[in-house]
């Protein structure tokens, strides 16, 4: 495990989608606890999120191309400790 991980992922989500992504809006919601017992809940309480996320950077872009963006921001944490992650990803203006 690296340095990176040893804070609340939560709050290593937010960090580096801020840096990459420079949001207008930005929640990061823990919803592990809502997956006791599914796949993927590996117990540590922090497997399955819900970004809602605001920036500049989305404007012109389709919503893939905005998932594969917050996908590329969190790198290694996709492969290494998020299960699953439910993106919400707009443009300011938008609904």
């Amino acid at each position: 495990m690296t340095a990176s991980f040893t804070g609340r992922l939560t709050d290593e989500i937010t960090k580096r989608l801020e840096k990459a992504l420079a949001p207008t809006h930005l929640e990061v919601t823990n919803d592990s606890d809502r997956h006791r017992g599914h796949a993927g809940h590996d117990g540590s309480g922090e497997s399955h999120f819900t970004v809602a996320i605001e920036s500049q950077l989305f404007i012109g872009m389709s919503r893939l191309e905005r998932q594969r963006k917050v996908n590329a921001a969190l790198g290694d944490l996709m492969r290494d400790r998020i299960h699953a992650l439910a993106i919400k990803a707009r443009a300011p203006g938008e609904s």
